[in-house]
């Protein structure tokens, strides 16, 4: 059985997706698996862009054996190092001991540290700028370090346009048969869990992303096509301007407020959703709500990514803060999020300790704290239900520079 996808001229979509995968890198939840991408040229030469994770081998192997119909495999490049892409590279040298390996140098390294055993195999080094041509098709290799390991680089093929991006423009979630991008929805369809990709597998690296992109808005694109998730035909600009600014670490939203809170019998929860519901009173009507107890941190950091100001709610745990929200924050701060606005509401109960243990967390990360802050205890009392609503009038009034 094999189930390739023509793409562009002489060009094949030879990946597969994995439904039952529920946590990427063991990681991060999956509502609907995880695609692996990879991509074979049929020229004077044959060509393969990277492998696949080993639990798509079966079909990944079928597509290139019947693609290539007997012909020998003259070239095996790789992008990225990382086992849900390259973990078949052993099996492919079995099959096909005559192919030449193309990656750069610490590619090569990271390589043997998971194959020591092909040491003799036939490689050839590339660095920034490189051509490599296998007949009509020239591909052109671009250094792009830290999006998301070191070792990573892009591979540009002039002739067809088509950029082969690594982990760069990936999602999360299987294909449903379409190997494309559509445009039905665009933003609910891929933006979304492009976001959440982006900010938990590369957002650390803001710096080293925005200087790829300088590189990728260079070229001549025609089509970009990532490891995982769909072939984009269009929409380019908006794929690199997000990017761009999720590097920058500004708000992709600034008129969107988050509140993130934790409630162990409900009480925080209740002044959360109060405040809810003052800022829809005053026309805010971009608010996202999230019980941090029930929601996966890598949505709340890839929302985090999303909005300009934070609501932080949450009452004192064993002497510091509720260990559900001391999750998210040390993820929040290890992912460099900075220029977000943050405010406060504590549930002090028996110490109210749970905001200066958040301001301790937070510490050092560019960050604008809204006043005031709202500590009770216990519940929130009739008289508090004032500073609130102040707490409402200071987001509002963060907000009037991107409403204006």
């Amino acid at each position: 059985m094999h189930t390739e996808t023509l793409i562009s001229e002489g060009v094949f979509y030879i990946g597969a997706s994995d439904r039952r995968i529920s946590l990427f890198e063991n990681a991060f939840p999956l509502e609907n698996g995880m695609s692996y991408n990879g991509y074979l040229f049929l020229d004077e030469k044959t060509a393969v862009l990277d492998t696949v994770d080993e639990s798509c081998s079966r079909l990944y192997f079928a597509n290139i054996e019947h693609l290539l119909n007997g012909r020998p495999l003259d070239y095996l490049i790789v992008n990225h190092m990382e086992p849900d892409h390259a973990a078949c590279i052993g099996a492919l040298l079995l099959r096909h001991p005559e192919v030449t390996i193309v990656l750069n140098a610490m590619a090569k390294k990271f390589l043997l540290n998971y194959f020591p055993s092909l040491g003799n195999a036939k490689f050839l080094l590339v660095k920034e700028g490189d051509h490599l041509s296998i007949g009509t098709h020239n591909f052109r290799f671009v250094m792009a370090p830290m999006v998301h390991w070191p070792e990573v680089m892009f591979t540009f093929e002039a002739t067809e346009g088509i950029l082969f991006s690594a982990d760069a423009f990936g999602t999360f979630g299987a294909l449903a048969g379409n190997v494309f991008a559509t445009d039905r929805d665009f933003d609910a369809a891929h933006l979304s869990e492009m976001r959440r990709y982006y900010a938990n597998i590369v957002g650390k690296f803001g710096e080293q992303v925005n200087a790829v992109m300088k590189k990728v808005a260079a070229l001549d694109l025609k089509m970009i096509a990532p490891l995982h998730g769909p072939i984009y035909r269009s929409h380019f600009d908006k794929l690199i301007s997000a990017y761009k600014t999720w590097a920058s670490y500004e708000p992709e939203e600034a008129e969107a407020v988050m509140i993130a809170y934790a409630s162990v019998y409900g009480n925080t929860a209740d002044a959360a959703t109060y405040l809810a519901t003052k800022l829809a009173e005053k026309g805010v009507d971009n608010i996202a709500m999230y019980d941090v107890s029930k929601t996966d941190c890598s949505y709340l950091i890839a929302e985090s990514f999303r909005v300009k100001t934070i609501v932080l709610a949450a009452p004192t745990y064993n002497g510091g803060v509720f260990v559900k929200m001391e999750d998210f924050l040390h993820g929040f701060v290890n992912h460099k999020i900075r220029n977000r606005n943050i405010a406060f509401i504590e549930n002090g109960s028996w110490a109210s300790t749970a905001k200066a243990s958040m301001l301790k967390i937070l510490e050092g990360s560019n960050l604008t704290y809204l006043e005031p802050s709202l500590s009770f205890a216990s519940t929130v009392k009739e008289q508090q239900l004032a500073k609130l609503d102040e707490i409402a009038d200071a987001i509002v009034y963060s907000l009037k520079p991107a409403q204006e």
